[in-house]
């Protein structure tokens, strides 16, 4: 079961960059999307159904061309919930979930804390988050978040961690939740199998960063440890260029 993740940074702009090229070669059995920037009457789905994704979900935020999640997969899932039901996050259309027999898999786009006030509002959807998580898990305990959390965990996962200690998206408040994320029992699947640095998901268009490789792991496959022993392989697709991130993939056992 391969499970990828993409914030595909606005999926218009990416279908325009050859993004359904490269979906039909990465053949994931699930796609889960951020910042999809897009309502789902605005898309042609057939284009993902042609691919064998017959069954797409979206979530997105009232605001349109803003935010916004989606999972496509192949299999019909049990269920699918849309959002948290946390009123406070719900309406940027951040949290999507698919249900199967043994795990359950959501599209998660924490957001960014450009400014105070949004880093505000980061922080506490963190907290928010963290509590619905840890009681979705006594009902779910299969769990796999996917997604753009906006953070960097640790000094290996960010290019220049001296110069960004006080830049959002590597502050020690949201490292230090990040940490709890994971001690409340998850596995940071790619570091799972892989300690080594400059392994990066998303790249400033500026000062040719991309180019350069002066990147953060801010994309994450977060798994339960109740899946630990499915896990298969975990790994980062910087080739594929539809967006200023690039696509993370999960690999478990059925």
């Amino acid at each position: 079961m391969k499970i990828i993740s993409y914030n595909v940074n606005g999926i218009r702009a990416a279908l325009k960059k050859g993004f359904l090229d490269w979906l039909e070669a990465a053949n994931p059995d699930i796609l889960c999307l951020q910042e999809t920037k897009a309502h789902k009457e605005q898309l042609d789905l057939s284009v993902f159904e042609n691919l064998g994704y017959k069954y797409t979900y979206w979530f997105s935020a009232q605001k349109k061309g803003y935010s916004s999640v989606a999972v496509l997969c192949k299999e019909e899932p049990n269920h699918v919930e849309y959002g948290t039901g946390i009123e406070t996050m719900d309406f940027e259309g951040r949290n999507l979930r698919v249900d199967y027999d043994t795990f359950s898999v959501m599209s998660l786009y924490l957001p960014s804390g450009t400014n105070d006030a949004r880093l505000d509002f980061k922080l506490n959807y963190m907290d928010e988050f963290l509590d619905y998580v840890t009681t979705l898990r006594t009902q779910i305990p299969n769990l796999i978040i996917c997604g753009d959390y906006n953070i960097c965990h640790e000094e290996i996962d960010i290019h220049n961690p001296k110069q960004n200690k006080n830049t959002s998206g590597f502050l020690p408040v949201e490292r230090a939740w990040l940490s709890r994320f994971i001690n409340s029992g998850f596995v940071d699947s790619f570091r799972h199998f892989n300690k080594e640095p400059h392994h990066y998901s998303w790249w400033s268009y500026r000062a040719n960063a991309r180019n350069n490789n002066k990147g953060w792991r801010i994309d994450y496959h977060m798994v339960t440890k109740t899946l630990e022993d499915r896990l298969e392989r975990a790994y980062i697709l910087p080739e594929a260029k539809h967006s200023d991130h690039c696509p993370i993939v999960v690999e478990i056992s059925k």
